[in-house]
């Protein structure tokens, strides 16, 4: 599905006038997409009080790779995570809401600037309250296997709703946004919110892991050929997975009736991820009634995050985002 001329245009324009709404001014004010760009996060909190559950067999040396790339900009991978977190990134003029982002890396990685740091930055003016997620990978001898990075997911939802009050977010709006295979653990985050994957450890743990709102950003979705991303696939089930592990993981086939509505993106010229991924997911959801909306653009490739869009139509999916967001709270 592609935007129209008029739509890419109007979307386009309204990134400069983002912040009218929140402020109530008559005139736009531009936001640049890349802001506070030495700003760290203002409280990083554990996933797991002691240790993550199923490591008795793991041995790893958690630890950043910093990564070149051709904006010059600080571009952090974490690998080997034993001890995933959230980290807190508070907003100056809360709306109410809060995102739990999930940043993407193949589940060989978990990319902390690009797709994690930059987005929490750029939210936070608008309102959100932001939880930039680590997770641990499913391939590095986890008792979970392929769950592992979902019971870091489940976790980390309930921890941000159980400080609903005490970061004036409220519980019932919390949105989780993933890129790449952080989509992939974010739409599982919708679809399986509810499935049991960890023993409850506190009070945290009685609360719902299901997601007010779900945003998958150039998402894995597919785990079959021609267009399952296959570093993805092979870091998540394996090389040699069976047809159960297909159905189980390949969002397209496990669809979630009671799960949140969905926004999905995508560039059409996505030759890493292909779009396929998001067109045939919106198609399984329609089927399963569950409310989602797709927005497809023909150039942005993959992993753009906000970086270097400022002159595409694609640099308006975070504005699409806030629009759908407060167009829903309005239903």
């Amino acid at each position: 599905m592609r935007l129209g001329r008029r739509h890419l245009l109007l979307g386009a324009c309204s990134a400069a006038l983002a912040a009218c709404a929140m402020q109530g001014q008559s005139r736009p004010v531009a936001f640049p997409l890349l802001v506070e760009l030495d700003r760290e996060p203002d409280l990083v909190i554990p996933l797991w009080p002691d240790s993550a559950p199923g490591g008795e067999a793991v041995s790893l040396n958690q630890h950043y790779v910093h990564r070149d790339n051709a904006f010059g900009l600080k571009d952090r991978a974490l690998m080997e995570i034993t001890d995933p977190t959230i980290s807190f990134f508070r907003a100056a003029r809360p709306n109410g809401s809060a995102i739990l982002l999930i940043p993407g890396g193949g589940y060989a990685r978990v990319v902390v600037e690009k797709e994690g740091y930059e987005g929490a930055r750029y939210f936070n003016q608008f309102g959100y309250d932001v939880y930039v997620m680590s997770y641990r990978l499913p391939h590095q001898g986890w008792t979970a296997g392929p769950d592992t990075p979902l019971q870091d997911a489940q976790r980390a939802m309930r921890l941000v709703r159980s400080r609903a009050g005490e970061a004036v977010h409220a519980a019932d709006k919390i949105m989780v946004m993933g890129f790449s295979a952080g989509g992939h653990l974010a739409g599982s985050l919708c679809q399986r919110f509810d499935a049991n994957v960890y023993a409850p450890i506190d009070a945290a743990d009685a609360l719902s892991a299901r997601p007010d709102k779900g945003v998958l950003v150039y998402p894995v979705a597919l785990m079959r050929p021609p267009f399952a991303h296959e570093g993805s696939r092979i870091n998540l089930i394996g090389e040699a997975a069976d047809e159960a592990l297909f159905a189980k993981y390949d969002l397209t086939t496990t669809p979630n009736p009671i799960g949140p509505p969905i926004f999905l993106l995508h560039a059409l010229d996505d030759e890493s991820v292909r779009a396929e991924n998001s067109l045939e997911l919106a198609a399984a959801y329609r089927r399963a009634g569950i409310n989602a909306v797709i927005h497809t653009f023909r150039e942005g490739g993959h992993g753009f995050g906000l970086r270097g869009i400022e002159d595409m139509p694609v640099a308006a999916w975070p504005q699409l985002v806030m629009d759908w967001d407060a167009a829903l709270d309005r239903m």
